[in-house]
């Protein structure tokens, strides 16, 4: 009985958090769409070539394509030929417009090793910026490297140039 009592105050309580929540996030999701009626020119789906860089000198180590993916909705998905897919999955993220045509992407993706054990993720947050016509776009940033404690255990840094696909 008394577990039942507990369980009824718990909902009343969440209900009236989620009500809170839902305030909020309507503020959110409404300056959002705002601002991404200026960038949605971003969505679709992309070429990209990344250069992966030296963070001190940036200089290119080196390069290989990938295809992104941005959706309305501000999600995005990312598949790249620079690591072996059986060694990664996809890339799943979120996109967010900035200021003018400027952009701001992150997303993560998990690494496994050759026997197919799990290794840690990788995170990838970039800044871009789309052109003009919108047929193309320049992003910047970074990768961060995690072990599968949640250790950060490498950064790295890289650019993108992409051109929409035809």
């Amino acid at each position: 009985m008394a577990f039942l009592m507990l369980a009824a105050i718990s909902n009343v309580t969440v209900f009236g958090q989620e009500a809170q929540r839902d305030d909020a996030d309507e503020a959110k999701i409404e300056n959002v769409q705002a601002r991404r009626g200026k960038t949605d020119r971003l969505v679709g789906v992309w070429d990209v070539s990344v250069s992966i860089r030296v963070c001190q000198t940036g200089a290119i180590i080196r390069t290989f394509p990938s295809i992104g993916t941005f959706n309305a909705d501000g999600t995005m998905l990312d598949t790249s030929s620079g690591i072996p897919q059986s060694l990664k999955t996809p890339g799943h993220g979120v996109w967010t417009p900035t200021e003018g045509s400027n952009f701001v992407f992150r997303f993560k993706s998990f690494s496994f090793d050759a026997a197919g054990n799990a290794t840690g993720w990788t995170i990838i947050t970039h800044y871009g910026q789309l052109n003009h016509s919108t047929d193309d776009y320049q992003s910047s940033g970074t990768a961060q490297v995690y072990n599968m404690s949640g250790i950060l255990v490498f950064t790295g840094c890289s650019t993108t140039t992409a051109t929409r696909f035809q």
